[in-house]
């Protein structure tokens, strides 16, 4: 059934391919919110699913890229594995292709890894219906120029994912989340702090006073950690999944379209500042979210580049600001090139990433 969905799916894009006709990849759909305006018909990759092959004894999974992150979890579950990256749902129709095609990762990314530090190989159809298959099923891949990881987060721009293999590892034998009250300066101190220790602190979060810190390991090395970090016990697993898929009563403003959720990835030692909007800081203090007017874009883009860093409109109506910060000149043209090599008709999602292409 894969081949002849595979078939049907190259040539599709090679019909599209020779009439320029933009084509739009769509799946589940939970994703759809984020990137620029969506554009052409819709390009169903659904009938992709299925694992194709599981080793746990060797901490590789494989899945075509339609298969609902629900069962690829399920199955990894049954094994006391997981993906390491934590994928954010925003949905109950995400499919590990979407996942990758954004590159999201969630809480314990600053601490395990992001979601292309765990993508071994993939296989995907380019923008002249070409199959082509990038690394592999092994975790020691080194050779040549690494697609794999290129298409982790290029929004399907550059190719539709058709399988992906990914490196999973063991579920902690234990978690537990202690919480305090302090300030945004004394959040960011304390989590720097920590990080520079050997803590097995698995995710932090800070808002409107409040600090929680989950911890993801050996029951006595929690034990040990919680006497540092103080701090009360919280049964708070319903609260780290509502971060990872953007549940929480901070993001309702946005979810609900009144207002405009903004990502900004910053060095984690940047200070605390009072951005415009609402706040809320994970990842050590390298993420920050803020709930805010679309009206608020050039002060947070220009807060996140001078330290270094980066500004995306990630859900909102109003995107006239664009959703993402302009790119350097060089790599802006880096971009256009490996468009070109794999997409030179601009079939594939265009305009997703780039309005330019």
């Amino acid at each position: 059934m894969e081949d002849s969905a595979l078939a049907r799916l190259q040539e599709r894009i090679r019909a599209a391919a020779a009439d320029r006709a933009p084509l739009r990849i769509h799946a589940g759909g939970t994703k759809d919110f984020y990137g620029e305006s969506l554009a052409g018909d819709p390009l169903d990759v659904r009938d992709l699913r299925g694992i194709v092959a599981y080793a746990p004894a060797e901490l590789v999974v494989t899945a075509r890229a339609g298969t609902p992150l629900v069962e690829l979890e399920r199955e990894l579950d049954g094994q006391g594995q997981m993906l390491a990256f934590e994928p954010p749902r925003h949905g109950a129709g995400a499919t590990i292709g979407g996942i990758i095609a954004t590159g999201f990762s969630g809480p314990r990314r600053p601490h395990a890894g992001a979601a292309r530090d765990f993508v071994l190989g993939v296989r995907i159809v380019d923008g002249v219906g070409e199959a082509l298959a990038f690394g592999g099923q092994v975790i020691k891949n080194v050779a040549g120029f690494d697609v794999s990881r290129l298409m982790t987060g290029a929004l399907g721009t550059l190719g539709v994912l058709t399988e992906i293999s990914l490196k999973c590892l063991p579920k902690p034998k234990a978690e537990a989340t202690r919480a305090l009250d302090c300030s945004g300066v004394e959040a960011l101190q304390r989590v720097n702090e920590w990080g520079g220790k050997p803590l097995p602190i698995s995710a932090t979060c800070f808002r409107a006073g409040r600090l929680w810190i989950r911890l993801s390991g050996s029951l006595a090395a929690i034990e040990s950690a919680s006497s540092v970090i103080g701090g009360e016990p919280v049964d708070d697993a319903r609260f780290w999944q509502g971060l990872r898929d953007q549940t929480l009563d901070f993001f309702a403003p946005a979810l609900a379209g009144q207002a405009t959720l903004w990502r900004l990835s910053v060095p984690s030692t940047t200070p605390w500042t009072n951005l415009p909007g609402d706040q809320l800081i994970e990842w050590g203090g390298a993420l920050r979210w803020v709930v805010a007017g679309a009206a608020a874009a050039p002060a947070l883009r220009a807060w996140a580049s001078q330290h270094g860093g980066h500004a995306t409109l990630f859900r909102g109506s109003d995107k006239r600001s664009g959703v993402f910060q302009p790119l350097p000149e060089a790599i802006g043209t880096l971009h256009h090139r490996l468009k070109q090599v794999f997409d030179p008709h601009q079939v594939l999602n265009r305009g997703r990433m780039s309005l330019a292409y």
